[in-house]
């Protein structure tokens, strides 16, 4: 403290290897940080005892001391004082000084208001997983880092200091901001993150543990407050539930005791092992096999041949015609540069995907434009989402594409990226193989989803905020229902309808499929409604007419089996080579 402030900046200087200018304000920082090092007295104290102990004991034995002349002549030039270094140290370097201290302490007053603005509905099971993913890219070494710091901030043995100095070893100096934020806001991270993983009863006493101290009360005050649309909904379903079992028990009250529900007895018994399907996907409804018109079958030694011709392309009807695109709004041609007129499946489509907002099943042969069907029905979402002036309010929808394999999922976020980046949407693939932070699903305005990944996503609690949003479900290949997948797709469909039913909100589904027998019965599982929403089309309506030929081998001794389908397929090739 004695040393002057000329001096102490030229010391700094050196010690820190500066060779450039050294401006106030940063050297006033260092002296306020220099300040408040507290704790090294006892130290030196200790250091003092010691060199004054060994001076005693050299005064005693008299051992001579020789000083270095070099050390003479540099400690001489720390005695002279200069008027112009007076002059300079005088009101001028004490007003600067004053300066950086005001500045460093209004920064440092600011970052504290930041530390404190942590709302507490921003905090759920995986904040700290988000929050240490800004510093770590690879996920699996934050959530790692997430559990650990988890931990140490839950551990109750730790004070506030210890708790500091752990995070700054496990996290490393160079996050100190994001370390005293934790610190600052430990118990609301602790026990938000508690709830939000806790179920049950040990929900039940966390809640109660919070509400009998006075430090945790006003958190939990803060998270049981129902201002988000979510909380409404959740409040309204439990209203809905009180008020139906009070009516339930009423009810029983008033009836007699020998006619209550419970006293009856079925009509009939249903017998719902009897209705499973013990085959599952490889169940095949249909007895009997019908070939089409004009079909061939061909018996030769050893195996049968059954020739299918293509369909003949049905003609238009009169009232049938291919809709140009002039007749589409002049903001929905964008997606479809290059091509004058809709094809006859997409035109026969086009009323009901783009005018209205009923839930659909198109049913087509692969290759006949179902994809553009479904960007019909996209294009209607983003209109109903345009404002006045031509922009598109991009955070109030969600749209979700379910494609079947991580390959097509791929495949259709390049397609609808390229075809919509005019209007700004942004499209995203979420399966196993790519995972999105909450900040980009919440940029993202289309998700390419697998079946598996979007039934997890939907299944959380956590996840209402952005799945409320959601305006449209596409879901491709859809015959699916029928494979070893098919619960998957079912518990997708039957949320998106629960949803729709709980919060009064429409989210529309359009089902892609190939030609099905039944599609009748999938139609009415989807809600759609017969008369407006269902399109079938038979092989007929093709771009590419098919003609199918298919051999069965009759033989029955393996070997000879084996060597005759080698020898149809080589005739085969020779044959359409």
């Amino acid at each position: 403290d004695n040393v002057k402030l000329k001096v102490q900046k030229q010391e700094l200087k050196k010690l820190l290897g500066i060779s450039h200018k050294f401006d106030d304000e940063r050297f006033g920082r260092f002296i306020n940080v220099t300040k408040k090092i507290t704790d090294y007295s006892a130290q030196l104290e200790t250091r003092e005892e010691k060199v004054e102990d060994k001076a005693g004991a050299d005064d005693e034995i008299e051992v001579p001391v020789i000083f270095d002349a070099s050390d003479e002549e540099d400690d001489s030039g720390l005695d002279e004082v200069k008027e112009e270094d007076m002059q300079e140290e005088g009101v001028e370097a004490d007003r600067t000084f004053k300066i950086s201290s005001k500045v460093f302490q209004e920064e440092k007053k600011r970052e504290d208001e930041k530390m404190k603005e942590l709302q507490v509905r921003s905090i759920d099971a995986f904040w700290l997983q988000r929050q240490l993913s800004e510093y770590y890219k690879d996920a699996h070494t934050s959530v790692q880092m997430a559990e650990k710091v988890f931990s140490i901030l839950s551990n109750p043995s730790n004070d506030d200091v210890a708790c500091e100095n752990l995070l700054v070893e496990e996290l490393d100096y160079d996050k100190f901001s994001f370390i005293r934020k934790l610190r600052r806001n430990r118990l609301k991270i602790v026990y938000c993150m508690k709830l939000a993983r806790a179920k049950g009863k040990e929900r039940e006493e966390i809640e109660t543990e919070m509400a009998n101290d006075a430090k945790l009360a006003p958190i939990l005050q803060a998270l049981k407050k129902t201002s988000t649309a979510a909380d409404r909904n959740t409040e309204r379903e439990r209203k809905q539930m009180k008020e139906a079992n009070a009516r339930m028990e009423e009810d029983e009250a008033n009836a007699d005791s020998n006619d209550t529900f419970w006293n009856k007895k079925p009509k009939a018994m249903l017998d719902l092992d009897s209705l499973a399907f013990q085959q599952g996907a490889r169940l095949m409804s249909t007895k009997e096999c019908k070939l089409p018109k004009n079909s061939e079958i061909i018996n030769k030694k050893g195996y049968q041949e059954v020739h299918i011709p293509c369909l003949k392309e049905k003609p238009f009807k009169r009232s049938e015609k291919l809709v140009p695109f002039t007749d589409l709004p002049e903001w929905a041609r964008l997606p479809f540069k290059g091509m004058k007129t809709l094809n006859r499946i997409q035109s026969r489509v086009y009323p009901v995907a783009f005018k209205s907002a009923h839930n659909m099943l198109i049913c087509a042969p692969t290759g006949a434009g179902k994809t553009n069907c479904a960007l019909l029905s996209i294009l209607r979402v983003i209109g109903t989402h345009m404002n006045p002036d031509g922009t598109i309010n991009l955070n109030s929808f969600k749209i979700i594409y379910v494609a079947p394999m991580k390959s097509l999922a791929q495949e259709m976020v390049l397609n609808f990226g390229k075809r919509l980046k005019d209007y700004g949407i942004k499209v995203a693939e979420l399966t196993g193989d790519s995972q999105l932070t909450k900040q980009q699903i919440d940029a993202t305005q289309i998700l390419v989803v697998t079946p598996e990944k979007w039934d997890i996503v939907t299944r959380k609690n956590g996840e209402r905020t952005y799945t409320q949003l959601v305006k449209l479900v596409i879901i491709d290949e859809i015959h699916l229902l029928h494979d070893s997948r098919g619960p998957v797709l079912e518990s997708i469909v039957a949320r998106s309808i629960r949803q729709t039913e709980s919060t009064q909100q429409l989210i529309r589904i359009v089902g892609l499929s190939a030609t099905l027998p039944n599609y009748k019965d999938v139609a009415m599982f989807l809600r759609v409604k017969l008369d407006k929403g269902l399109f079938f089309f038979d092989n007929s309506y093709r771009p590419c007419p098919l003609a199918q030929q298919y051999i069965g081998i009759t033989a029955k001794k393996a070997f000879k089996r084996y060597q005759m389908m080698n020898e149809i397929c080589y005739d085969k090739v020779m044959q359409n080579a």
